[in-house]
């Protein structure tokens, strides 16, 4: 009997034992009502390299949640032109299509509010992020873009409390982005009267279109003491003050890394000093899975804000090594990460 006892004993924890892992297994691959769900990314621009790394940032966590059975699909969708139109049409498409979320990086804060609703009022999720949307049914995932504009002047005024003229380099025209950096940007000029944004022209975040847009501005400008940007711009100004004969000013970087390579060669020539900052890329994985938890059931504030990346004289070596050629200082989101993001936001 005791012989038996043993066996009945070993029996049951061996059964425990392939319950628990069959427990896990089944979470990993169905992560509750998320599975079989299908979630599309409309993007509505891929033209520069932030765009890239946030498409190359969610293609690699998406794929490995659809191989682990978390979503049945997370197909990516990028429009051709960045054109409000041409991602409404993008927007009902996949409705279409029968899509479960849509995770959005938006052309215009309000302009798709429509294409939103319409896909609100067929049961689906709308996560909108970096470019989010102002309709009410919609999440939306940013950072304090104005604040990341500020904080350009808040720099420029420890390292010139003299002041000067100043540059501005805008994004894309009528994206939320670019409206709330630029709005950062008038407010920490205001705070520091001493500089004075003397030219403004639209670099759409893209090294080669800034450089060709400072360089039609620059023969009408006067001396240029700092270039405030939004991000895949500074390396293009810099090229196109170089090209003018000018004097470099100092250029406030974007975390791009041809900005970031200039901004070292700099440093070690002649011990040039600037700061850099962005948006992580990889919010598009964060978006994925905030995306998914609603998906899953949880309950999740319309409203989330993460930190911006900035990049500081004493870090330049260390970001540097760690992004990739062509790429963008970046940060990838686990689910536990969109977890403590949702979490804070209650």
């Amino acid at each position: 009997m005791a012989g038996k006892g043993k066996l009945i004993g070993g029996i049951a924890v061996v059964v425990i034992a392939a319950a628990a892992v069959y427990g896990y297994m089944e979470y990993k691959k169905s992560s509750g009502g998320a599975a079989g769900k299908k979630i599309a990314l409309s993007n509505n621009y891929a033209g520069n390299s932030w765009r890239q790394s946030m498409l190359k940032s969610w293609d690699k966590v998406t794929k490995q949640a659809v191989a682990d059975g978390i979503v049945a699909e997370a197909t990516p969708f990028t429009t051709s032109e960045n054109q409000v139109t041409e991602q409404a049409a993008q927007i009902q498409n996949l409705i279409l299509q029968g899509y479960d979320a849509i995770v959005l990086n938006a052309a215009s804060p309000d302009a798709l509010n429509g294409a939103v609703k319409e896909a609100c009022d067929a049961g689906i999720i709308v996560v909108s992020f970096d470019g989010i949307v102002t309709e009410p049914c919609a999440w939306r995932i940013a950072v304090d873009f104005a604040k990341m504009g500020e904080v350009q002047l808040d720099y420029l005024n420890e390292k010139m409390p003299g002041g000067g003229n100043l540059l501005e380099i805008r994004g894309l025209a009528g994206v939320f982005v670019d409206d709330e950096i630029h709005k950062g940007i008038e407010a920490g000029a205001q705070k520091y009267s001493q500089f004075k944004i003397v030219g403004s022209v639209h670099g759409d975040w893209t090294q080669t279109v800034a450089q060709k847009a400072v360089a039609g501005v620059l023969p009408s400008l006067p001396d240029v003491a700092a270039v405030v940007t939004q991000g895949g711009d500074g390396y293009g100004a810099a090229q196109a003050f170089k090209a003018a004969g000018r004097a470099t000013p100092l250029i406030i970087m974007g975390n791009r890394q041809d900005e970031l390579a200039w901004w070292k060669e700099q440093k070690d020539a002649s011990g040039y000093e600037t700061m850099s900052v962005s948006i992580a890329p990889g919010v598009s994985t964060l978006a994925f899975w905030v995306a998914q938890q609603i998906l899953d059931g949880k309950e999740v504030p319309k409203d989330m804000i993460v930190p911006f990346l900035r990049i500081d004289q004493a870090n330049l070596e260390e970001s540097l090594k760690n992004t990739e050629q062509g790429g963008v200082a970046n940060v990838e989101y686990t689910l536990e990460d969109a977890q403590k993001v949702i979490a804070s936001a209650k």
